[in-house]
């Protein structure tokens, strides 16, 4: 059985022992950063942030990860809402989009009283969030917002029941998520090429676009996987 609590909400009580409560943190910076996130990003993207730290949740409890003993809550959420704060108009710089998210989102977080320390946990879990292999090695926060970002696109499964997957999608719905991340990042790249290196994720995702059938491998494994497009 799955509640879902939205941002701020207290926690019901787990009287039976079967029930998995997801919920937003309720400190006022993270309240900042999700109404950042929701300004300035397309809803689709929006959503996919949020999910992406839900997804996190699941998986640090499957791994038996403890919030505040293994990893700290706040920091994990701030890193996946604000992950792709970078294809933004306010993030879309001169760099990749990973690179210049974090970059974005560390200015916010500094201008709102982060601790420099904190700041540079969360720079580095946007940053790595498309690095597969060395997100995972970089601390429970990079590798917990690897997992969460992937299991949104249909990695792992397995670990999400069928109650929290409805919870989670009724509350933030997909909104063809795939296409439009996918949209976002060769944009920025048709703008401005450097963007988009050759062997990342933006230049593979902009080489893919470019070639017919112009769907991505990105698009084809989300809409094949369990949650679709």
């Amino acid at each position: 059985m799955v509640a879902f609590l939205p941002l701020g909400k207290s926690s019901p009580a787990d009287d039976d022992g079967d029930m998995t409560t997801l919920s937003l943190p309720s400190t006022p910076i993270a309240a900042q950063a999700l109404d950042f996130a929701a300004s300035a990003e397309a809803a689709p993207i929006a959503n996919h942030s949020v999910r992406s730290y839900l997804f996190a949740c699941l998986l640090a409890n499957h791994l038996r990860m403890r919030p505040a003993l293994d990893y700290d809550d706040e920091l994990l959420f701030l890193a996946c809402v604000l992950h792709d704060i970078g294809l933004t108009e306010q993030g879309n710089r001169r760099q990749r989009f990973e690179i210049d998210g974090a970059d974005l989102a560390a200015e916010f977080l500094i201008g709102k009283g982060l601790g420099r320390a904190e700041t540079e946990t969360v720079w580095e879990a946007i940053a790595l969030h498309s690095s597969s292999g060395i997100a995972e090695r970089r601390g429970a926060v990079c590798r917990l917002t690897r997992g969460g970002v992937t299991m949104d696109f249909g990695a792992d499964p397995a670990i999400v029941g069928d109650a929290e997957a409805q919870a989670i999608h009724a509350a933030y719905p997909r909104l063809g998520i795939a296409t439009a991340i996918t949209d976002a990042i060769v944009t920025q790249a048709k703008e401005r090429p450097e963007k988009a290196p050759r062997y990342t994720l933006p230049g593979e995702l902009a080489r893919e676009r470019a070639a017919a059938p112009h769907v991505t491998g990105l698009e084809a494994a989300a809409l094949a996987g369990r949650w679709g497009a």
